[in-house]
């Protein structure tokens, strides 16, 4: 008996780690990588700033998200539609667009990569990573499968930046003191930060991100109270996973500018600003590095947003539910096809994550009214009141910098058409 609670407990610590790395990993893709090197660039060591906010935001929004979902034992849909009947398929709606446009922009990142690593043209790398994405869905254990891939692969990317990050010498110091007192730039305000913190935030636990990990555990029958504790870790886990990447990255970034180096284009090379900054910082072995790098940042992406946009129709439509991997795997088709039409993928990467950050104020609002209801989270569950004022501020400050921040979208969605 001991042998076999030994074993349960081992392979619920698996899965435990495996929801975190999803959630992570998932968003630590192509967007992530560009994000971090154009923002790294254009606001230097304050970039620290925008990150230990959006880190903060996150960790609120991630924790309150995820006990509301265990604890019920339902998915983010079906608290929606408890709440108020047709909510659950409008949230669907908008995280599965938003899962969809991560996705095209994640099999361009990857095609990148493999083009950075390999020297594969972008149109056919498209086509490549796709088939590899589709490829972990064939298996009748491919939840099994994505656990082990998105903890290895994620590893791997850890290691690849840091190694980046030595060979680059950023001023630490520098880096330190911005991130508690950043310094706009001359007759700019502090309104400078707000468009990269709502992309950062929809970029960590925006749209699908947040839910990839809980609809994962709810997958592996782990919620309830009795497993609050494990899931609180676990949630905590992703986002400190996800931030850790970010810091070092952009350690690495900075260590490049503040060399003098620019990060325009290299002659060919792929025109992707983190790209550039590895080559400028590592060589062509720091190219290379970031190949792999955005490789597997887009692939692990590409499964991350495939499967958790699915789960959120799956328990809505039951042909869904039926046939959950063969959805997951057009999924991934249809995102591949509609890459190969648009191409552009870099600035496509900046513009979903702050899309999908003007959901988080949406599904956030959803969690908090969840969280006082009975009927969903039980007689004997008190969500904590210290969660709920962290919500009711992020729900206000993220809405309001929706505001502020969309007035930048125009521009930018010009540009990707242009």
């Amino acid at each position: 008996m001991s042998d076999n609670n030994a074993s349960a407990n081992k392979s619920k610590a698996r899965i435990l780690l495996g929801a975190a790395f999803l959630m992570a990993i998932s968003a630590i893709g192509p967007g992530f990588l560009t994000q971090t090197a154009n923002f790294t660039y254009a606001h230097g060591a304050n970039h620290g700033f925008i990150i230990l906010v959006s880190v903060v935001l996150g960790l609120g929004v991630q924790l309150n998200v995820w006990r509301v979902i265990c604890v019920s034992g339902m998915r983010g849909q079906d608290i929606a539609n408890k709440m108020l009947p047709g909510l659950g398929y409008f949230l669907a709606f908008l995280i599965g667009l938003g899962g969809l446009a991560f996705n095209i922009g994640n099999v361009g990142g990857a095609a990148m990569g493999l083009n950075a690593m390999a020297d594969v043209p972008v149109e056919f790398g498209y086509w490549i990573c796709g088939a590899l994405g589709i490829m972990i869905f064939l298996s009748k254990n491919s939840k099994s499968i994505v656990d082990w891939v998105m903890k290895i692969l994620g590893i791997i990317m850890i290691a690849i930046v840091l190694v980046v990050m030595f060979r680059t010498q950023p001023p630490l110091a520098e880096a330190a003191i911005r991130t508690i007192a950043p310094q706009p730039p001359p007759g700019a305000t502090m309104t400078i930060f707000f468009f990269p913190i709502m992309t950062y935030l929809g970029g960590t636990v925006g749209g699908y991100i947040t839910f990839s990990g809980a609809h994962r555990l709810l997958d592996a029958k782990i919620s309830g109270i009795k497993n609050l504790k494990q899931i609180t870790k676990s949630s905590i886990q992703g986002v400190s996973i996800a931030s850790i990447m970010r810091v070092i990255l952009y350690l690495a970034i900075l260590g490049v500018i503040a060399r003098g180096f620019t990060l325009a284009p290299e002659p060919g090379r792929i025109a992707n600003p983190a790209a550039v900054a590895f080559y400028r910082g590592a060589g062509i072995i720091g190219y290379r590095f970031f190949g792999v790098l955005l490789l597997i940042a887009g692939l692990t992406s590409v499964i991350g947003a495939a499967y958790t946009s699915v789960t959120f129709l799956k328990t809505l439509f039951k042909p869904v539910m039926k046939y959950e991997n063969q959805f997951i795997i057009g999924f991934i088709a249809v995102s591949t096809v509609i890459m190969s039409v648009v191409g552009n993928p870099a600035l496509l990467l900046i513009l979903v994550g702050f899309l999908n950050g003007l959901i988080v104020p949406i599904s956030m609002t959803v969690m908090l009214f969840a969280c006082r209801r009975k009927d969903i989270v039980g007689d004997t569950y008190k969500h904590p009141i210290g969660l709920i004022i962290v919500g009711i501020i992020i729900v206000v400050a993220t809405a309001y910098l929706s505001v502020i921040g969309a007035t930048e979208l125009p521009g930018r969605i010009a540009e990707l058409f242009s």
